[in-house]
């Protein structure tokens, strides 16, 4: 049972920042997943001399600048997780639980090296570039897992799990 540091009671439900945060980061990292083609064509454009359109060097600039973002806000995110606490995992199998965990830390990690990799990768190339560019499909299986988990205890298991992403619940 996770407890909030500053009490000993369980908290049921996400605050209103770790949601916002949650679903502001998620559709950054969907826009990450959507238009990062266009940081690839911008930086074969400045390796190779060649002209880039406009539309590319605007979403490059999208990419760059939507990851320092993403970062930021991670690490606003973790320090509000430590800070406040989560709730507990619903009543589960311990493998189920362990994959929710590990599924979670994997995203906190990948959120944080992501970034850090394609900035080193921007300004010093490969090795950094090819390690963020090989984190898009690990990212995109992730996510789907995490979708498909979310659904299943909403629907199948009929937890809750998904609500306490979608609305602050009152604390007890």
């Amino acid at each position: 049972m996770t407890h909030s540091p500053k009490s000993t009671v369980a908290i049921q439900s996400y605050s209103a920042y770790q949601i916002g945060l949650h679903w502001l980061i998620a559709a950054l990292v969907l826009v990450q997943l959507v238009f990062g083609e266009s940081m690839t064509a911008l930086i074969e454009a400045i390796e190779e001399g060649g002209s880039v359109s406009s539309l590319d060097n605007s979403l490059g600039g999208l990419h760059y600048y939507s990851g320092i973002v993403i970062l930021t806000l991670v690490a606003v995110r973790l320090a509000l997780r430590l800070k406040t606490g989560t709730p507990p995992p619903p009543v589960s199998s311990r493998f189920v639980e362990l994959a929710g965990r590990l599924a979670h830390w994997l995203f906190y990690v990948l959120l944080v090296v992501v970034p850090i990799m394609g900035l080193l990768g921007f300004y010093f190339g490969d090795p950094y570039g090819e390690i963020h560019t090989f984190a898009k499909p690990v990212f995109i299986g992730l996510i789907v897992l995490h979708v498909c988990a979310s659904l299943y205890h909403q629907f199948w298991l009929k937890d809750g799990l998904l609500m306490r992403m979608i609305r602050v619940q009152p604390r007890s």
